[in-house]
Parts: C-alpha cells; structure tokens; sequence
C-alpha cells in the first residue's frame, strides 16, 4: 500500500474537449499527479466512485451530465472534496446553483483559458486548504 504522506495525488478531470484533457493529463503527470480522464460528468463520477480522487477539475458544459451534475453528486459522497471547475461559459446566477455559495465549498472557478502554472497553483493551493499534504 503506498505511503499516504508520499504517495502522488490523484486528480479527476472531467474535460469533454480530448486535446485539453490529454494535454492537461500529460501537464500533471510530468508534475507529479496521479490522472484520471473523464469525457463527461457521468464517466467522471462513475471513475471517482471506482477510485475516488483526492482534487477534481471540471469542465461545466458536458455532454450526459454537466459539471454542475457532477459537482452535486460528487458533495452527496465527499463533502469536503476540493473542485477545480474550469470553464469557458459561467453565468454568476444566484440561487441554488451558484457556484459561489459556501454549499459548493472547497471549490474555485477559472475561466479558460487557464495558463498551466496557475492550474498548478491552484491545485497545490486546493490540496494544502484540503489539509491533502502537509504544510
């Protein structure tokens, strides 16, 4: 069984558009994470299920189910589960859905394009919040 303190940490993201999730799995892998690709919110929360992740990065518009879907289901398992959402479209709509309310946390919402370092930042910024790794 690998050391938790040591062991890379997996990361689910659910991206419909390939090159950029391939892209961003060979970005995170090169920096040490461990990736699991999803085209959709359904494949993402039947993979996370499988093997649940410790971050997640999604994508909002998706075919079968969105991100905000995902994100609904993914709370019902792991409260705490830190979310990276990146997205082209976000409609700041109050309500239920906001993905500001404190309901949604621990999540942060780029819009893309997002440059690599900056998802990088924000995933070790995710993890440490999420108490992931050691300070």
């Amino acid at each position: 069984m690998p050391d938790p303190v040591t062991a890379p940490l997996h990361v689910l993201v659910a991206e419909d558009e390939a090159l950029a999730a391939m892209a961003l799995e060979d970005f995170l892998s090169r920096k040490g994470y461990r990736v699991t690709l999803a085209q959709d919110g359904q494949e993402g929360l039947e993979r996370y299920s499988a093997d649940p992740a410790d971050l997640v990065i999604t994508d909002l518009r998706m075919p079968r189910m969105d991100g905000r879907a995902l994100i609904r289901e993914l709370r019902t398992q792991a409260a705490g589960l830190p979310i990276l959402v990146m997205t082209g479209f976000l409609s700041m709509e109050a309500g239920e859905d906001d993905l500001t309310s404190d309901r949604w946390q621990p999540l942060v919402v780029l819009r893309k394009p997002v440059s690599p370092q900056v998802i990088l930042d924000t995933l070790a910024s995710l993890a440490q919040a999420a108490k992931l790794r050691p300070a």
